[in-house]
C-alpha cells in the first residue's frame, strides 16, 4: 500500500520541489544584486525550510535533534553522512545561524536552479575531483573563510551518496585540510537518517527523517584520521549501524 501511495505522491512532491527551486532562483538573484549576501542567504534559508516542510506531502515526519549542543562564536566543521540531494536543505536551515558552506563537486555549481546559485554565491568550495591541486586550494580557501568569520563548513567524507543508508568509510583528505586551515573550529558529527528513501522512485511515504547534531569533538592533539574515524563511528552508532 505504501508503494502505491508512493507512485501517487512522489510526482506531486517532485513537482513542488521543482517549483520551489525554480521560483527561488530569481528571488536569490534579485536579493544578491540588490542587497548582497545576507539577503541571498536568507532567501536560500526560506527555500530550504519550505523544501523540508513540503515533505508533509509524502507523510514524512521530520525531526531536528541536538542543535542546542552547537558551540557559539567559533567556526564549525560539520562532518555528515551523505544519503541524497535532500541532505542539503536540513544543513542550510538547521545551521543557518552559523552561515553554513559546503564542499561540493564542481558540477553542482551550474545547471541546477537555486542550488547551483547558492553554492556559487554562498561561498562554498566547488572542487574538481579529477584535479587534486584545484580541490585543495578551494578547501584551503573555505577553511580560512570559516576561521576568519566564525562560519561553518559542511563536508561529506563518504564522497558519494549511500543509496541504502549504510555509512561508507570516511575519507580523510578534505577534513584534514579543513582542520589545518581552521584551527579553532569545533568538529560537529551530523547524522542524516532516512533521506536515502527520498532518492528512490517511488519515494518513501510515511517515513521518519531525523537530522541529529551529535556531541562536538575537540581536537586534543588528535590526528585528522582519528577525528574522521570518531565522526564515522559516532554517526554509525546514532544510526544503529555498529
Amino acid at each position: 500500500m505504501k508503494k502505491i501511495f508512493g507512485y501517487i505522491l512522489s510526482p506531486i512532491y517532485l513537482l513542488v520541489f521543482g517549483l520551489l527551486i525554480g521560483i527561488f532562483h530569481p528571488i536569490q538573484v534579485v536579493c544578491w544584486n540588490m542587497w548582497g549576501y545576507p539577503a541571498q542567504k536568507r532567501a536560500a534559508e526560506i527555500m530550504s525550510y519550505l523544501i523540508i516542510k513540503s515533505l508533509i506531502i509524502l507523510g514524512s515526519r521530520v525531526e531536528f535533534k541536538g542543535f542546542e549542543k552547537l558551540p557559539q562564536n567559533r567556526p564549525l566543521i560539520i562532518v555528515s553522512n551523505h544519503q541524497s540531494q535532500y541532505d542539503i536543505p536540513p544543513v542550510v536551515w538547521g545551521f543557518r545561524k552559523h552561515y553554513p558552506k559546503f564542499i561540493s563537486k564542481i558540477q553542482l555549481g551550474k545547471g541546477i536552479p537555486s542550488i547551483s546559485y547558492n553554492l556559487r554565491k554562498g561561498g562554498s568550495a566547488l572542487i574538481d575531483r579529477k584535479n587534486s591541486s584545484q580541490a585543495i586550494k578551494e578547501i584551503i580557501k573555505l577553511g580560512r573563510q570559516i576561521e576568519a568569520n566564525n562560519y561553518s563548513a559542511c563536508i561529506f567524507p563518504e564522497g558519494t551518496r549511500s543509496r541504502d543508508g549504510k555509512v561508507k568509510a570516511f575519507k580523510v583528505s578534505g577534513l584534514a585540510t579543513l582542520l589545518k586551515t581552521s584551527p579553532s573550529a569545533a568538529i560537529i558529527p551530523f547524522a542524516v537518517n532516512g533521506n536515502y528513501l527520498l532518492q528512490r522512485f517511488p519515494m518513501g511515504v510515511g517515513e521518519k527523517l531525523t537530522y541529529s547534531v551529535l556531541d562536538p569533538i575537540e581536537r586534543e592533539n588528535r590526528t585528522a584520521a582519528k577525528i574522521s574515524k570518531m565522526c564515522e563511528l559516532a554517526i554509525k552508532k546514532e544510526l544503529d549501524q555498529m
